[in-house]
């Protein structure tokens, strides 16, 4: 399950679509049923998301997403085997800046929806608490981001 909030952005039904497909897909890799954990989304334009790297982490400077989990790594694996779910859990909240996804998807040569789709599977990930501080994380996130996106066509 998620929710979309537009901040400082027009809204996009477009967006929307993206998000939810590739939320689901993410959501069926891993043996989650959508509707019990929320993902709390906000797309928003590079000086919104600028002051939120910089309240949060410290970084004055915009970016193009931000993750904020609510579990670790161990607490999300325990909730799936176990099966322990609760309908108001929120998995955590994403932060899109959409101006820096039309940049990026310009900058490595593929479309918008591909690099907003990366950046929802890259953010979904952040959430289950998969990092890429140390090349051995690193690896392994990337290994599932592209399964996801090669499992919905979602090719660079």
């Amino acid at each position: 399950m998620y929710k979309i909030e537009y901040v400082g952005i027009e809204e996009n039904n477009k967006y929307e679509e993206t998000i939810s497909k590739v939320l689901e897909k993410c959501f069926e890799i891993e043996g989650i049923p959508n509707e019990k954990l929320l993902v709390s989304i906000m797309l928003t334009n590079p000086e919104n998301i600028k002051k939120l790297n910089k309240e949060y982490r410290g970084i004055d400077r915009t970016t193009d997403v931000l993750s904020f989990p609510m579990f670790e790594k161990d607490e999300i694996e325990q909730i799936i085997s176990e099966k322990k779910w609760n309908y108001d859990d929120i998995l955590g909240d994403m932060v899109i800046s959409i101006e820096q996804v039309e940049l990026q998807a310009k900058e490595y040569g593929h479309s918008f929806e591909r690099e907003l789709s990366y950046m929802v599977v890259h953010s979904f990930y952040h959430l289950m608490g998969y990092d890429h501080m140390e090349e051995e994380d690193k690896k392994k996130m990337r290994e599932k981001e592209e399964f996801v996106l090669n499992q919905m066509n979602i090719l660079r």
